[in-house]
């Protein structure tokens, strides 16, 4: 169990946590909730970091990492959900898009093939934690405009179908 596995263990454990703190949508816990946010997405960047920098990519990495940022994003938005800052509809494309890409690597890795990540999963990983951000700060600690906030969930939700469509787009599997 190397650095970056641990990292990425971490931020599974502290999936949790944040959610626990939205869930009671206080003022103190939302603050509470921002901090272990962050945390946890220090742990996706550092992970990743320290896996390449060191050479310490493993089977196991290549499982948790992203194990974890689907639990941390799908957590977090389920919870936004629950408190009301959230519709449905953004959470269930968000998670359509996960499961099917998962399974297109299942595919792909039964077929002798990897799907590394490209440049718009990370773009995708990156606007979802903005947007979690953002969604936690409004409207209990600092109000933003609701057009502000509804424009970035579903500009979010824009970028993640269009990964989920570069994933597919550039797969090399058979269908059949």
């Amino acid at each position: 169990m190397n650095l970056p596995n641990k990292l990425s263990v971490l931020r599974i454990l502290l999936v949790p946590i944040i959610i626990y703190l939205l869930l009671i949508n206080s003022l103190t816990t939302s603050i509470a909730a921002l901090v272990v946010f962050v945390l946890a997405a220090l742990t996706d960047k550092y992970d990743g970091y320290y896996a390449r920098k060191y050479n310490l990519i493993t089977t196991l990495g290549k499982i948790l990492d992203p194990l974890a940022d689907k639990l941390l994003i799908i957590g977090v938005f389920t919870a936004f959900v629950e408190i009301g800052a959230l519709s449905t509809w953004p959470l269930l494309i968000i998670v359509a898009r996960e499961l099917a890409v998962t399974g297109l690597r299942v595919v792909a890795a039964d077929q002798g093939s990897v799907i590394p990540a490209n440049i718009w999963g990370k773009t995708k990983t990156t606007i979802q934690m903005i947007t979690a951000v953002v969604l936690i700060i409004n409207p209990l600690i600092f109000e933003l405009p609701v057009l502000l906030t509804e424009t970035l969930i579903w500009l979010t939700v824009i970028i993640t179908i269009y990964s989920g469509y570069t994933y597919f787009a550039g797969a090399e599997v058979d269908y059949s």
